[in-house]
């Protein structure tokens, strides 16, 4: 090959520039009053940047998803891992955009106890006869509502403690147990100041019974557990849960609507919800046992959670006398009373007491044939003590005679007679007066 045809290859092979690269439009001459520009043909865009290369990519997400795989199979094993479906609640589980519903377990130790006791539990209609608007006959209708507690069966009866207002001047009485089942209940006795009652009915279909606790060994702040039917039956079998507010706690109580005040009621203040419908229900602890029955609840604007209830320890002596007996037998003197202060200061003038004597309870009658008649007991005298305790109205004089003191109990009393102190001892007996 020649030089020149050696020259023409090379130049061939060489890459050209673009930018150096002529055009026909720059071999003109342009005229010297014009400034020259230069026309190019449009460079190609540049080629986009690679991106870099990641090394190992597949082992990470291998990885990843073994990862990701493995929590969502504990998740679904700690929530649903067992086929069990008793006690359980259904929910829903999100996993990769699939819904599953589970069951989780919800058992506890509150659980376990209603579970316990709810059978126990009944509810109690009063029936009282009065004409119907549509058969215009005399039949027994219903009047209120409550509640009751089996705790007992025997030689094919089972017994109720209740409340005495909710089984008061009732003609028929019907039981609901929890199941829904009604029957027949006759109340065997009940009790006006302590407001307790006993009903009997066929332990045919009765399943349980409710132990007995012992209310003095209550703590505050203790959980207490309420059951019964507020509102009437439609509720029935509701549970509230509370703690032990107070013990010992002392309500006035006017039993006879007359705007005195006839007793102090010793009670348990709890805040669990106790409501119409649950006197009469079950107040227990958290061993199942039953610590109280439900009384009442203080009603006023301004309070909230306050509810009583009558302590075991107090009730089962009552309990025990109304289904031997049908009836509380308590001490008696044989004197009819009137509290002190309620006497116009114009006829205390008549009774000749002391300056200091304020308070008391003066004898306006003495029954024949009595134990304050056998003692001597006068009309007119002030009775200021009884054992040594004060008393200082007809609540605490009827305390001391229910709460301190039995049928054949001897008694001593501290009266004013004519302006002067007399001591009184007498024997105590049965009876339906003070």
């Amino acid at each position: 090959m020649d030089d020149y045809n050696r020259d023409r290859e090379e130049d061939q092979q060489r890459p050209t520039d673009p930018q150096q690269e002529q055009t026909p439009a720059e071999s003109y001459d342009t005229p010297p009053s014009e400034p020259a520009y230069r026309t190019r043909t449009a460079a190609p865009p540049p080629p986009p940047p690679k991106p870099p290369k990641h090394r190992g990519g597949f082992l990470p997400a291998l990885f990843g998803a073994i990862i990701g795989g493995l929590l969502v199979w504990l998740l679904m094993f700690a929530t649903g891992g067992s086929d069990d479906n008793d006690n359980k609640t259904t929910g829903i589980v999100k996993d990769s955009g699939n819904s599953k519903q589970v069951s989780v377990d919800i058992d506890s130790d509150l659980t376990g106890v209603v579970e316990k006791s709810t059978d126990a539990v009944v509810g109690i209609t009063n029936l009282q006869r009065g004409q119907d608007f549509w058969s215009q006959s005399d039949t027994p209708q219903a009047i209120g509502t409550g509640s009751g507690v089996l705790y007992k069966k025997e030689n094919g009866k089972a017994y109720i403690v209740t409340n005495h207002h909710v089984v008061e001047d009732a003609e028929e009485l019907e039981v609901t147990l929890d199941d829904g089942t009604k029957m027949q209940g006759k109340l065997i006795g009940s009790d006006v100041w302590t407001d307790l009652a006993v009903v009997e009915i066929d332990d045919k279909d009765i399943t349980s019974t409710m132990e007995f606790g012992d209310s003095d060994a209550l703590k505050r702040g203790e959980t207490v557990i309420a059951i019964g039917n507020p509102l009437g039956l439609g509720f029935s079998g509701s549970v509230t849960v509370g703690v032990v507010s107070g013990k010992d706690r002392s309500i006035p109580i006017d039993i006879n609507q007359d705007g005195s005040v006839d007793w102090q009621a010793d009670v348990l203040q709890t805040d669990a919800a106790i409501n119409p419908g649950n006197s009469g229900g079950a107040l227990i602890n958290m061993a199942g046992q039953l610590i109280g029955i439900n009384s009442m609840k203080i009603t006023e604007e301004t309070v909230e959670g306050i509810g009583l209830a009558i302590p075991i320890n107090l009730a089962l002596p009552v309990i025990e006398q109304l289904e031997q007996t049908g009836e509380v037998n308590r001490p008696t003197m044989g004197v009819s009373l009137l509290d002190l202060r309620d006497i116009p200061v114009q006829q205390q003038s008549v009774l000749k007491l002391p300056e200091d004597v304020k308070n008391g309870v003066v004898v306006t009658e003495v029954f024949r044939n009595t134990p304050a008649q056998t003692a001597g007991v006068q009309k007119y005298d002030t009775i200021v003590e009884m054992d040594g305790e004060p008393i200082e109205d007809m609540v605490t004089l009827r305390k001391h005679l229910y709460n301190e003191k039995k049928v054949g109990d001897s008694m001593t009393m501290k009266v004013y007679r004519e302006g002067k102190p007399v001591t009184i001892d007498m024997v105590l007996k049965d009876g339906n007066s003070f």
